[in-house]
């Protein structure tokens, strides 16, 4: 596409349709590194010195998870001129060491890795040989510099059942729009067996593009929208220097999959909302740079063809799939275009979509879980029973299923979804929890194989979704007080999608998944804040789903 509103993000059209229902490259070079959690005693030396010896200014951070291995990654700062997308300082050699203990007294494993100007002086360590669902202790060093200490876990081995498996879950961290409190929140618990990031670890805008000028909390580096390789490796960079998100990389393994903003506002395969050819170049060099600053920067380990789709085990209670919405997607269809039903559209492709059809059908799981960074559910309005409402729809060219508010969601790929519902329910396979972010507002849903039907026809699946870290919400896009237009937008949201149990439209913060043989319960929290770097957080609801039910219900406390 050749149209660009960076000032007017999907997310803000998104949100305005529900309200209409109801009516700095020096300072990175400088900064100090972040101290590791209160609960790991031994933060070791982090900061290279002023005469150019090597430093760890990025953090530490861990992720993927195996039963006998963990995705180690740090950044080498080698001298003060070599800061994130520069391509400038020597390669240089890296040690990383892997302990039962915070004091390394009891090393299981040590390495050697160098980091390398090419990869922008990114290590990654993939350790294997590790026990099973076990606390490690790992660092960095080079020269006399000793990273910060991060604190991971591996997996519960495949045929071990598993009591339970808990996970902190967040979305959609805009770095002008506010501080990241949410993740110091995560960092604090220690009952978590890792981190579920649903995308938009980064945004590509430029500074006063989302939020507007006036609402900036602090300026993106580089300034300008993010598009060539040292643009996004530094934007990455930039943001692994903020503390609170150093905090919980190092005391959780991180366990991600990209959005739209890791690339461009509403990707897809062949381009972007806002990208420009003319002025931006090729959409393929961009995505290109894009993937590459995410691998260096990120704790992941990349699948088929540079993707981010995958499944991590977590012994025989839970599978976790994990989806890649935006490099195979076709575009975009507009709000009311029967084309969303067209079956030559797709958000997974089709490689995928039998990837996670068979992935499903074989896993022996007591839990599927699928982390997709837009929503699953339908959220449309009009919808009537398939024999009323499909003629009419084929006549005049609209949606089949109601007219969606936000087609960049599974409601603009309609196909994929009903034949992916089609398989759940055909395959009898049970217990499937969908993780969502994107939206900027946390849901919790029944996932019904018709909606226009429900509750009198079957839900499929449920699904959580979590609120943003820091992005726009309604009431942050409108300028209003909570609860001001979000109170009647979720009224008539729920009377047209009645298997939508709960939306709240006006918070920030995260959501914490807890598993067990019996039912799998996200309890939400929010941050007083997101201005405040030291918001206080608490707990606001929580959903569960029973084994064999395919519905969720409200329960009244959180599980710790």
């Amino acid at each position: 596409m050749t149209s660009r509103f960076p000032s007017i993000p999907s997310r803000r059209a998104l949100v305005r349709a529900a309200a209409a229902t109801a009516t700095t490259a020096a300072a990175l070079a400088a900064a100090p590194a972040a101290a590791s959690p209160a609960t790991d005693p031994d933060p070791g030396a982090g900061s290279g010195s002023a005469s150019g010896s090597p430093g760890f200014l990025h953090g530490v951070a861990s992720g993927d998870p195996l039963p006998d291995g963990i995705l180690l990654w740090t950044r080498v700062t080698p001298a003060p001129e070599a800061i994130p997308g520069s391509g400038l300082g020597p390669d240089t050699p890296v040690t990383w060491e892997v302990a039962e203990d915070s004091g390394f007294t009891r090393i299981v494993a040590r390495g050697a890795v160098t980091a390398r100007a090419a990869s922008d002086h990114t290590v990654r360590a993939d350790v294997r040989g590790l026990r099973p669902q076990t606390a490690y202790h790992f660092r960095f060093s080079s020269g006399e510099a000793v990273s910060p200490v991060g604190r991971t876990r591996t997996a519960p081995a495949a045929d071990t059942a598993a009591d339970r498996l808990t996970l902190g879950v967040v979305s959609c961290a805009n770095w002008e729009s506010g501080h990241f409190s949410a993740y110091r929140h995560l960092a604090e618990r220690t009952d978590l067996d890792a981190v579920l990031h649903l995308g938009d670890y980064i945004y590509e805008y430029g500074t006063g593009s989302y939020p507007g000028p006036d609402r900036v909390v602090r300026p993106h580096s580089p300034a300008h929208e993010i598009v060539t390789l040292a643009d996004y490796r530094l934007r990455h960079g930039t943001y692994k220097t903020d503390p609170q998100l150093q905090t919980m990389h190092a005391a959780h393994p991180v366990i991600a999959i990209w959005d739209d903003h890791e690339f461009a506002n509403d990707a897809w395969s062949g381009g972007a909302e806002n990208h420009t050819p003319a002025t931006e170049g090729e959409y393929a060099a961009r995505a290109a740079a894009a993937r590459q600053a995410y691998f260096e920067w990120m704790p992941v380990r990349a699948a088929t063809e540079g993707t981010v789709y995958r499944r991590l085990g977590f012994g025989s209670l839970v599978d976790l799939h994990l989806l890649d919405l935006r490099s195979f997607r076709s575009q975009q269809s507009s709000i009311g275009n029967g084309a969303v039903d067209d079956p030559e559209r797709t958000i997974t492709g089709r490689a995928q979509l039998d990837w996670l059809k068979g992935r499903l059908s074989t896993s022996q799981a007591a839990w599927k879980l699928v982390g997709t960074s837009v929503m699953i559910s339908p959220v449309a309005f009009g919808a009537l029973p398939a024999h009323l409402l499909a003629p009419l729809a084929e006549l005049l060219g609209l949606p089949k299923e109601g007219i969606a508010i936000s087609v960049d969601q599974w409601d603009g790929y309609t196909d994929d979804r009903r034949e992916l519902l089609a398989h759940l329910t055909g395959q009898s396979i049970g217990n499937t929890v969908f993780l969502t972010g994107d939206i900027h507002m946390a849901w919790a849903n029944d996932v019904p194989v018709r909606a226009a039907t429900y509750p009198l026809s079957r839900s499929a699946a449920t699904e959580f979704v979590v609120s943003s870290v820091t992005s726009d919400n309604l009431d942050d896009l409108l300028k209003v007080p909570p609860g001001t237009a979000s109170t009647a937008a979720a009224t008539a949201i729920h009377a047209a999608n009645r298997h939508v149990h709960w939306v709240d439209m006006d918070e920030h913060g995260y959501g914490v998944l807890d598993v067990t043989a019996e039912r799998a319960q996200m309890d939400y929290y929010v941050v007083s804040d997101r201005r405040d770097p030291a918001a206080t957080s608490r707990w606001v609801r929580s959903y569960r789903t029973r084994s064999g039910t395919q519905r969720v219900e409200r329960v009244h406390q959180p599980v710790r």
